[in-house]
């Protein structure tokens, strides 16, 4: 016998509680009227009597309460064979049906394993479970033999990324509910990329015995189409030659040539043929993808040459659209940050948008709705009819960017963003004659992939206060310097400088067309999700204000995964199955993904024996004797709690001494 957790004997000091009740205890008398107390002689009384303990059978269920209780928490446990309690074990089988297994008949042989092994199992109590990046139960504890093996016959293969730390915590977690000894049998190729980044994370309770069960012994020789660089989206009819380079991965193979296919739409489009080294990496550039308008289902695939065919493709989708307009109002006179601001957009956005420059004074009768974002540009004034044209397509969800330059400098607040204007800076009188960034939200994709605008200097911006708007970049002294704020249906982002190269130098640095680019895409809502993803991954489907629209997911089965209840109010969705999905989005948009299994599990490469044995405990200890090996076996044991039965003694001592400290206040009335 022995206790899980001794530490909770400390509150055996508990146990003084009951005597000090007892030994206080004071016999009281009701209080009499005298006369007079001076024909009464002073005496003293043996107070003996009342330090007396009285009513042992009280206290002794009073102690034996405290002390079932403690040892309850104390988690005790007995030492049994493990023989003798086998009727009395959770046999719990896990089927690894992770995307590796599609190998050959791994999982084929894994089910067959554990066919065999329900087979055997007598009277025990059985689950059945699958796992890849998660574990699934099929059953709940039951004996019936035909619902068990109906179980295992419905494992079906899967395409997620085996984790054999992900399996070990929800194992303890499902000890941790399970009173009875849990026999852990795991069916699996036991692939080398499943284990946990640290040891610890694999760790199984006391009460699990981990029996492993290998459909494979060593690695197999595997190559794969590792990974597929590729746009997502391609916009017009004479949009450039767009690339696709892809990267052909060997595992444990020899040096080989392999016939690699650029497939779009069902059809070959382009095929090459590539030296892999042996056990190494080769790059494929196909430099033409041609694909239609419209959303196109492309792969990147490799003649089948190992026993895993699976893995010799990657989906990837492209969208060909028309680019969008975009307009730039800038003041009159102004031609730097139109020549900056179309000179960006050309060379990074590859034609997704075709930029209209005019003078504030021309655009009174442009209508606003018909471009994807406005950009405003040190303007100086700004009509109103203009400005409540703006303001009404920034409500119904249009998007601005402003640029303050110095022009908006004697204004009391930035029109339509709303900010008030506090003061100018002008750095030009600081001693280093410029100011940097200071501070930046390396959340934000214009941020980000700018490079957190490093190195620039800016010689002017305008100090306003930002409000309820988030800012996202600071400059060194704390003066916001990009904003933005959501206005309706729609956002504004302010930039307190400006676009041309006088108010700072920030077109002249390369940060400022990926600034541009990504501040584009964001603005006009054409950031596509991807047109490649891992399974396991998570789409957002809405952002936070966006609750009034529902979203439609189509898997590659063609099935709609969803519930009514869902497409109204989630925010994401996991991909769970490889091949394509098609979605729309909830801001009206659509969106089709093609989705891979994890190139972690095309490396089948095996868990070597002794990392095997250590996870089972079966670890060998430096300075042991190796003649132990070779001794009878010593009764296998197996430690059972017992904290429940402990417990249930300390409840029926706790309602005993209830129903006895009743009768004994009821003696101590009549005494009185």
């Amino acid at each position: 016998m022995g206790l899980f957790s001794p530490w909770f004997l400390a509150g055996l000091a508990g146990l003084a509680l009951p005597f000090y009740l007892h030994l206080l205890k004071r016999q009281t008398r009701q209080p009499k009227a005298v006369s007079s107390l001076m024909l009464y002689e002073s005496r003293t009384q043996s107070s003996t009597r009342h330090r007396r303990l009285r009513y042992y059978l009280l206290l002794s269920l009073r102690l034996a309460m405290l002390l079932l209780m403690i040892l309850a928490f104390a988690n005790p446990f007995l030492n049994r064979n493990a023989a003798a309690v086998a009727s009395n074990r959770l046999l719990l089988l896990v089927v690894d049906n992770s995307f590796s297994m599609r190998a050959g008949t791994r999982l084929a042989d894994a089910k067959q394993a554990a066919m065999g092994v329900l087979a055997g199992k007598g009277a025990a109590r059985a689950q059945v479970a699958a796992f890849d990046s998660e574990l699934r139960l099929m059953t709940q504890p039951i004996e019936d033999q035909s619902a068990l093996r109906a179980a295992v016959e419905a494992i079906q293969p899967g395409d997620g990324h085996g984790n054999f730390g992900e399996l070990a915590r929800a194992v303890r977690a499902m000890a941790e509910s399970v009173h009875t000894p849990i026999e852990l049998h795991l069916f699996s190729d036991m692939q080398r990329s499943g284990l946990a980044a640290s040891f610890a994370d694999m760790a199984l309770p006391g009460n699990v015995q981990l029996t492993p069960h290998a459909v494979v012994t060593k690695a197999q020789p595997n190559w794969t189409v590792e990974s597929v660089d590729a746009p997502g989206q391609v916009w017009g009819k004479d949009a450039k030659p767009v690339h696709v380079q892809a990267v052909i991965a060997g595992y444990g193979t020899p040096a080989a040539q392999r016939a690699v296919s650029l497939v779009v739409n069902g059809k070959t489009s382009a095929t090459k043929t590539v030296a892999v080294p042996a056990n190494g990496r080769a790059t494929v550039d196909f430099p033409a993808l041609e694909v239609p308008y419209g959303f196109s289902r492309c792969e990147v695939k490799i003649d089948s040459a190992d026993g895993f065919p699976a893995d010799d493709l990657r989906r990837f989708a492209v969208e060909r659209s028309d680019p969008q307009k975009a307009l730039l109002i800038h003041n009159y006179g102004d031609n730097r940050s139109p020549l900056y601001i179309g000179a960006a957009l050309a060379a990074a956005a590859q034609s997704a948008f075709v930029l209209e420059s005019i003078a504030v004074n021309e655009a009174a009768d442009r209508q606003p709705s018909n471009y994807a974002f406005i950009v405003l540009s040190d303007l100086n004034s700004m009509p109103s009819i203009l400005e409540n044209s703006l303001a009404g397509y920034v409500k119904a969800g249009g998007s601005l960017l402003i640029a303050a330059g110095t022009s908006a400098g004697g204004r009391l607040e930035i029109p339509i963003f709303g900010a008030r204007i506090i003061e100018t800076r002008d750095y030009s009188r600081v001693p280093d004659r410029f100011m940097a960034v200071g501070a930046s939200d390396s959340s934000y994709p214009a941020v980000a992939k700018a490079d957190g605008w490093a190195g620039v200097k800016f010689f002017y911006a305008l100090n306003v206060d930002p409000g309820d708007a988030r800012v996202v970049v600071r400059l060194g002294d704390q003066t916001p310097l990009l904003l933005e704020k959501r206005i309706g249906e729609g956002r504004v982002v302010l930039l307190t400088s400006g676009l041309d190269n006088l108010t700072n130098d920030f077109p002249l640095h390369p940060a400022f067309v990926p600034f541009i680019e990504q501040t584009a895409r964001y603005l006009a809502g054409s950031q596509r999700q991807g047109g490649a993803r891992t399974v396991d991954a998570f789409l957002e489907l809405r952002n936070a204000k966006e609750r009034t629209q529902g979203v439609e997911v189509t898997d590659p089965e063609g099935k709609r995964p969803l519930t009514l209840g869902e497409a109204a109010s989630a925010q994401s969705f996991q991909l769970t199955e490889a091949g394509y999905y098609q979605l729309r989005l909830a801001d009206g948009r659509r969106n089709e993904v093609g989705v891979n299994a994890d190139p972690k599990e095309s490396n089948l490469d095996v868990i070597p024996g002794d990392v095997l044995a250590l996870w089972q405990g079966k670890g060998g200890q430096a300075g042991e004797d190796p003649s132990a090996a070779s001794r009878p076996a010593a009764p296998a044991k197996t430690r059972e709690s017992v904290w429940w039965y402990v417990l249930l003694a300390a409840l029926v001592a706790a309602a005993a001494e209830s129903v006895l400290a009743s009768r004994y206040l009821g003696t101590q009335r009549e005494e009185k």
